[in-house]
């Protein structure tokens, strides 16, 4: 009997942790922040507790759906509230720009020279010469600025003139009309429509996401692609 409801306990474990982590999305190990990775941590010892519980499973489970909670109301926290993002994720680090290293920065980023030197070859850089400005992201990676004689050649550098490009601005998304993107393009919803109809979409809720750049090319992706091909 015991044996059962191990293995009852156990699948239910399983189960409620394959839940958790559908519903709070998931991240590669390196675009993990601190309290990402805690809290990974944290469910799967609740989930492990849970699996070998068998007076009270209950208490394990309250726990990881509280714990996943947590985590889904502070995502949701950072993304409507920007300014909060410097408090729950942190903030990027300068640890060299323009030849000088930030020995401070690095004790702030945890990083000794080794660790730091090590980020630099992954990126390709051998020598600091070569490197303008180094940035810990919160993330954990490390962003490189390359001095200007060691960046990769441009078509200013041959002598080329190709055609600007310019910046798109979301005019749907969703299937949501953004009136405010809609009006700073000095557009309107008739123009908008017109478009629509040439691509044979009749309805801005057949639209996933649509931009639109000054030279007033339009680029619709609707909502036939859920998801891309196994």
């Amino acid at each position: 009997m015991d044996f059962l409801i191990l293995c009852l306990t156990a699948l239910g474990s399983f189960t409620v942790l394959f839940l958790i982590a559908k519903f709070i999305g998931h991240k590669q190990i390196a675009q993990l922040d601190f309290f990402d990775y805690i809290t990974g941590i944290t469910i799967g010892s609740i989930a492990a507790e849970m699996a070998t519980e068998l007076e009270e499973p209950w208490k394990p489970l309250i726990a990881m759906l509280i714990y996943g909670g947590v985590t889904v109301l502070l995502s949701v926290i950072s993304h409507k509230f920007p300014r909060s993002r410097k408090y729950l994720n942190g903030t990027p680090t300068i640890l060299m720009d323009h030849g000088k290293l930030y020995r401070g920065n690095l004790k702030k980023a945890k990083l000794d020279l080794s660790e730091f030197m090590v980020l630099c070859r992954q990126q390709g850089y051998f020598d600091l010469t070569a490197i303008q400005t180094a940035i810990y992201e919160y993330t954990g990676n490390l962003t490189i600025l390359p001095v200007s004689d060691s960046r990769p050649a441009t078509p200013k550098d041959m002598n080329l003139s190709p055609q600007q490009e310019l910046l798109f601005t979301e005019l749907i998304m969703d299937g949501r009309i953004l009136e405010g993107n809609l009006k700073r393009m000095g557009l309107d919803r008739t123009w908008l429509f017109r478009q629509l109809e040439q691509r044979h979409i009749h309805s801005a809720k057949e639209v996933f996401l649509a931009v639109c750049d000054r030279n007033l090319k339009f680029v619709v992706y609707d909502r036939k692609n859920e998801s891309a091909p196994p």
